[in-house]
């Protein structure tokens, strides 16, 4: 395969000790941040070779969410048994920058999509919807990232009703966004509560989430290329994201 007239884009955030990670108000559990405790550092415990021990949650950073991460998604699916045709896909990637700037709990509705549709043709039939929202900018700083205002996250997302349409009905495989999860921050309170997990999950699809540089890829035409481990069980993983694009 030629692939001389191909640019690659990397898709993924830095994993480091400061990445952010979702806030779940008590009573639930938090995933921790990466940890790590080293093995050996060209020493007497490996004179040679460096190692570490990591500790991270299967939803850190930039990862991919498998079915059975919700539980309507429980005898769906888990990240070892994704088939690899799902993980090199086409990308459409939907622009909501300018709408996020202006509003950091701007929702896309399936009118937003069809009316991207109306300019770009169908969504593609075993691709990614990614939603860019310029939200990569801020994942860096955590505070802003998880944008937390009166108590209640403040990011972009789906409303229910998209949600529902993604799952039942739109031909992708799976939706990703540059936000820490992939519901909006106010999706707490909605019926039902977190309805892209509740949703798309329950329906055998996928998610990914903060996904960085949605800006260097065009509309239609990108190849998306996930890299999650192949975790047995896996509710979801850290995942080396790209994509390639002509160039």
């Amino acid at each position: 395969m030629d692939l001389s007239g191909t640019r690659v884009v990397d898709l993924t955030q830095p994993l480091s000790e400061a990445t952010p990670v979702i806030q779940l108000p008590e009573p639930f559990a938090n995933t921790p941040p990466l940890s790590r405790r080293p093995l050996s550092r060209y020493d007497d415990a490996g004179p040679g070779w460096a190692w570490d021990v990591l500790e991270l949650g299967e939803h850190t950073g930039t990862h991919f969410d498998a079915p059975i991460h919700w539980v309507t998604g429980r005898d769906v699916g888990a990240v070892a048994s994704v088939p690899p045709e799902h993980l090199v896909a086409p990308a459409a990637v939907l622009d909501r920058s300018a709408e996020a700037a202006a509003d950091p709990d701007d929702l896309v509705t399936v009118d937003v999509i069809r009316a991207w549709e109306a300019e770009h043709g169908p969504l593609p039939a075993g691709g990614w919807l990614l939603v860019r929202t310029g939200w990569d900018a801020r994942a860096q700083d955590a505070a802003a990232f998880l944008n937390v205002e009166g108590g209640r996250p403040r990011t972009p997302g789906f409303d229910v009703e998209c949600a529902r349409w993604l799952a039942d009905e739109a031909p992708v495989v799976g939706v990703g966004v540059e936000t820490v999860g992939t519901d909006a921050g106010a999706a707490g309170g909605f019926d039902p509560p977190f309805p892209v997990h509740h949703f798309v999950l329950g329906a055998g699809k996928y998610g990914l989430t903060q996904l960085a540089n949605l800006a260097e890829l065009p509309p239609t035409g990108a190849l998306l290329v996930v890299a999650p481990l192949k975790l047995v069980r896996g509710t979801g993983s850290p995942a080396r994201v790209l994509a390639l694009v002509p160039a």
